[in-house]
């Protein structure tokens, strides 16, 4: 638990200002862990002054020098890897498998891409009129990231905001401060000048909306829920901030006929499982060509049936418990809606798994017979639920998948390549994958309407912290 009374400031592990404490809680087993202390407006002060200080300094360093300290801070993350499994494992819940493969190996990948992304960077350029095109970074930005995907999230804003020249203050998520603090530690050990990075933990209602409508702050980058990303825009209207919004989703999943579907079907109720269902884009709409409907929920049933749930503590492919007990009623409660509405419930159901007696565990659950209008359909549930779908025709699987106040990511599942690039060309998302395609790094990431505006990732992703400043000349 070392540092997780202190924040972050000014290249300093230093005492907040306020003394209000928040626990930390392992959601297996429902037990304290630690605590920190959460942060108000003259914390909020303080990093802001350490990184407006440290701006004048960092904005004009060169290109090699950030791509030096870039290096240094990768070698150091390898050596850490287990230490920021570990943090996620125990803060959030993630499996530990996962915690390594895919939640701590994220950063890895992400400053590697961002290295890539500074070095191919052109900073500056004469345009065809013969006046000049410089890039720079856009100022100090506050950096706020959720606690479902802790450390990617902090990469793909951190890591672009540094290359970029920029300085920043993250307050991560109050319930996954560990993960952020072994973060800070990194940050520290790669020698980036004090102020640079900043970190401060709190609440988004005090810290958040501090940063949000702080003067001194040229950017706000914030990931989490539709909601709180509408309160972050509005607190940052006063002074004309750019905004950047990674928000929430409820990606559809077309499945054609002519799909492997006994290969396509149990991979996608995976992936809508994957991290105990707590992904923004993870595919919680199985939408299936009326032909092959009921052999696809048979395969699905059989898919959900063996998925495991286990404590996250042991090595394997099973999923752990939501990440707090609020998120478990949360869970509980949209369950008990679509049984409300009608649909089929195919696995799954109230209540933890069976033999599990405490942890905020939830039954991996399937609806089927699911009309698109449905509660269950619309909103997101932000857990290991999926409901599916039927379509009779093209027109109808994409007219089912924009009927969304989202559009963060769509999956197709489709043997025929030309018909896949038809209907991706047609769906209102940022990001689609076909026949289980995985995103790259450098891959932009982020949506459209209630998804959120700008991309992160790669090259998409550092441009956003970067101004460009014409320079008319004779």
């Amino acid at each position: 638990m070392i540092n997780l009374t202190k924040f972050y400031i000014n290249g300093e592990w230093v005492l907040p200002h306020s003394t209000e404490t928040f626990p930390i809680l392992n959601p297996s087993t429902e037990k304290k862990i630690g605590q920190i202390i959460l942060g108000d407006k003259t914390d909020v002060d303080h990093a802001v002054s350490a990184a407006t200080a440290a701006f004048d300094t960092f904005s004009r360093s060169s290109k090699s020098e950030r791509l030096s300290l870039l290096t240094k801070l990768h070698e150091i993350t390898i050596n850490r890897l287990e230490d920021l499994a570990q943090a996620m494992t125990r803060e959030m819940g993630a499996p530990i498998s996962m915690s390594r493969d895919a939640q701590a190996a994220s950063l890895i990948g992400h400053i590697e891409s961002f290295q890539n992304a500074l070095e191919h960077l052109v900073e500056s350029e004469t345009l065809p009129g013969g006046d000049l095109l410089i890039r720079e970074p856009i100022g100090v930005c506050g950096l706020i990231t959720p606690w479902n995907w802790p450390i990617l999230q902090i990469g793909l804003k951190v890591i672009p905001a540094l290359a970029a020249g920029c300085t920043c203050i993250l307050k991560p998520s109050e319930h996954a401060p560990i993960s952020a603090s072994v973060f800070a530690e990194l940050i520290d050990a790669a020698g980036f000048p004090a102020g640079t990075f900043n970190l401060i933990h709190g609440k988004g209602a005090q810290v958040g909306r501090a940063l949000a409508q702080h003067p001194d702050l040229q950017m706000i980058s914030f990931t989490g829920s539709t909601r709180a990303g509408k309160d972050v825009t509005k607190n940052a209207a006063n002074d004309i901030k750019r905004v950047t919004l990674e928000l929430g989703g409820k990606s559809p999943n077309i499945v054609f006929a002519d799909s492997a579907l006994e290969e396509r079907i149990p991979a996608s109720v995976h992936e809508c499982f994957y991290n105990s269902g707590q992904s923004c884009d993870a595919p919680t709409r199985l939408i299936v060509e009326s032909s092959c409907y009921e052999k696809v929920v048979q395969i699905a049933e059989q898919a959900a049936r063996r998925q495991e749930v286990k404590d996250p503590s042991l090595e394997g492919d099973h999923i752990g418990p939501l990440f707090d007990e609020i998120q478990y009623h949360r869970v509980q409660g949209m369950i008990q809606v679509g049984i409300d509405e009608g649909a089929t419930l195919l696995v799954g159901g109230l209540g933890r798994p069976e033999g599990i007696d405490g942890g905020w565990y939830v039954k991996p659950t399937v609806f089927s017979d699911v009309d698109n209008s449905m509660r269950i359909a619309q909103q997101e549930i932000f857990g290991p639920v999926l409901v599916i779908i039927p379509f009779d025709d093209e027109d109808e699987a994409i007219q089912l998948a924009n009927d969304s106040p989202y559009g963060l990511a769509a999956y197709i599942q489709t043997s025929d390549s030309k018909r896949a690039q038809k209907v991706a060309a047609r769906l209102r998302a940022g990001q689609i994958h076909i026949n289980g395609s995985a995103a790259n790094p450098a891959t932009p990431f982020g949506g459209f309407k209630q998804s959120g505006n700008g991309r992160e990732g790669g090259a998409h992703g550092l441009e956003e912290y970067l101004e460009l400043k014409s320079i008319c000349q004779n």
